[in-house]
């Protein structure tokens, strides 16, 4: 069997996988429903009004969140990965989660220290936004260090600072916070999905929708940069550019994720590598694909086991990826 076919019928199991996860999690939930009361609401019969809002627009949207949510997350990591020539760089390395983060900071803590709780200007912003302006601000700051320093490695270090200046000040409004302010900010911090709306869903896709559209279109720039920018210079690739857009790119991603749900780490670092030893393949063509149903099929689980056990769903992806993340430094230490 030629390389292309076997590319094929992983895509397959990998799909087909996806759907069965889907459809698993869909059926999960605290609410006792059977699958025939599920496959009701799907199928236009009479049912309960109570059971309709709880599969469409709880459980379902949920899992839509989680598609997108392993999407973004494993796409910008590969994307990261790439850029930064680290088996260990993630979605997180550009400081865009800290300045969400941040944003989010000064909603919950900073808001009501400055007289602002009430404002009727930060309850329209509400945490979504909070977290929307602070990504944004980091990645205009990265996006002007990136125009004047040519040393990927420099924009690296810059991206590390920034996510410290923003953990510092989170510090400093968590000390003068109250206990009911902090337990809101760390219960955010320890990601969820459950509290998008499916009104809040339909500014959501279409965001990550757009990021991962950017990072189709940088294919051929990532397939270049794994052999040097030099190398990509040399080809024709306007770096700096590419370079922007895919910033750009994953801060469209790892910012709405986020904004949304909180900060889920480890899926964006494990998923890329896992993608690599699925697929054999370092071709951008493969692993961008391949990533997206990874990601889909690992935050599928995570979301399933986290609703059985009612764990935080960071808890979970942390389980599952920290044992891949030891695996890839015991590889990178065994063979330099």
């Amino acid at each position: 069997m030629n390389g292309g076919k076997r590319t094929a019928i992983r895509f397959a199991g990998l799909g087909l996988a996806a759907l069965l996860l889907f459809v698993a999690d869909v059926l999960a939930g605290d609410s006792a429903l059977s699958p025939g009361e599920v496959w009701g609401v799907f199928a236009g019969r009479e049912t309960d009004e109570t059971v309709r809002n709880i599969v469409l627009s709880i459980r379902l949207v949920r899992v839509v969140v989680a598609v997108l949510i392993g999407m973004a997350l494993s796409v910008s990591g590969l994307q990261m990965q790439t850029v930064f020539r680290n088996p260990l760089a993630d979605p997180y390395l550009l400081g865009v989660s800290s300045g969400a983060g941040l944003g989010v900071a000064f909603f919950i803590l900073g808001a009501p220290l400055l007289g602002l709780g009430h404002s009727p200007f930060w309850q329209s912003i509400g945490i979504v936004g909070a977290g929307w302006v602070g990504a944004v601000a980091v990645l205009l700051l990265v996006a002007v260090i990136s125009r004047y320093v040519k040393n990927i490695l420099g924009v690296l270090i810059m991206g590390v600072m920034i996510g410290y200046i923003a953990g510092a000040v989170i510090q400093i409004l968590q000390y003068l916070s109250s206990a009911e302010q902090l337990k809101m900010f760390y219960l955010w911090s320890m990601g969820s999905l459950g509290h998008v709306t499916s009104v809040k869903l339909w500014i959501m896709w279409p965001m990550v929708a757009l990021g991962l559209l950017l990072a189709v279109y940088c294919m051929k720039p990532l397939n270049l940069l794994l052999l040097g920018e030099q190398y990509a210079r040399t080809m024709g690739i306007d770096v700096r550019r590419a370079r922007t857009l895919i910033f750009v790119s994953t801060t469209l991603l790892t910012g709405t994720v986020t904004a949304f749900c909180g900060p889920v780490g480890f899926l964006g670092l494990a998923v890329p590598h896992v993608a690599r030893m699925f697929f054999h393949n370092a071709d951008h063509r493969v692993l961008l694909p391949g990533s997206m149903l990874l990601g889909i099929v690992a935050m599928l689980v995570c979301d399933i086991i986290a609703k059985t056990w009612v764990l935080p769903i960071n808890s979970i992806t942390a389980l599952l990826g920290i044992p891949v993340i030891v695996w890839v430094v015991y590889k990178n230490l065994r063979f330099s």
